[in-house]
């Protein structure tokens, strides 16, 4: 594939786990089972600052950006893109869904809202324009530590939850649930979004594969004096 299209279909691909990832937060707030960690963050922050949670989410984005310059994360044009997204994709699937009344459509949305953020999370990470400031403190604890994906999501799931529930945010059954079950669904789902025929690591390898061989000569500049003499 060309670069130009392939380079479309990424970013396509980004906006796309963008918005998923903003909508599955969404479910998640209008399930009222208890949001994932990072919304009782932000829903903690809503009882200490006048903001509504898209807005904090964008603001949260920038202080978490912090974290990286210790972990030598490298933010990219994605990285930019979901601090800017997800919260008004948020502030928009909550203004479309109402909440359901009953337990049982109650907990159908969380289980949505749970598997739309795993895969979400893939998609975006996979167009390979950098982590959001969130996902790239997961990137980042996992490499500084050699901790898997999964043990480095699920301890910075479980300090975000204590952080936010102390500030007042909600905190319940599917809390819990999403703490500790988010990170090894994520796992394996990252090398299945890298494999689309546009993926940088796809686009590397074939280019690698169509490139002509290295003469000796060029390589090895002595090589052909050697075997002519």
């Amino acid at each position: 594939m060309s670069r130009t299209p392939a380079l479309t279909l990424r970013f396509v691909q980004l906006m796309v786990g963008l918005f998923l990832y903003g909508a599955s937060t969404a479910l998640q707030v209008r399930a009222v089972l208890g949001v994932a960690s990072w919304s009782v963050l932000t829903g903690g922050l809503e009882h200490v600052v006048p903001w509504s949670f898209g807005v904090i989410t964008v603001v949260s984005s920038g202080v978490i950006l912090l974290f990286w310059i210790p972990l030598r994360q490298k933010p990219g044009i994605g990285t930019l893109l979901n601090a800017l997204a997800i919260g008004p994709s948020a502030d928009l699937v909550l203004w479309l869904v109402p909440a359901p009344d009953g337990l049982l459509p109650r907990v159908g949305l969380f289980v949505a809202g749970l598997l739309l953020l795993a895969v979400a999370t893939a998609f975006y990470i996979g167009a390979g324009f950098g982590a959001g400031a969130r996902d790239g403190l997961m990137v980042g604890v996992s490499q500084r530590f050699g901790w898997p994906i999964w043990v480095a999501r699920t301890v910075i799931e479980v300090t975000v939850v204590i952080v936010g529930w102390l500030l007042g945010g909600d905190v319940g059954a599917g809390t819990v649930i999403a703490a500790f079950a988010i990170g090894p669904m994520v796992q394996p789902l990252m090398p299945i979004f890298r494999r689309f025929p546009w993926s940088p690591e796809r686009t590397r390898l074939a280019g690698a594969a169509a490139a002509p061989p290295t003469p000796p000569s060029a390589s090895n500049p002595g090589l052909e004096a050697r075997t002519t003499s």
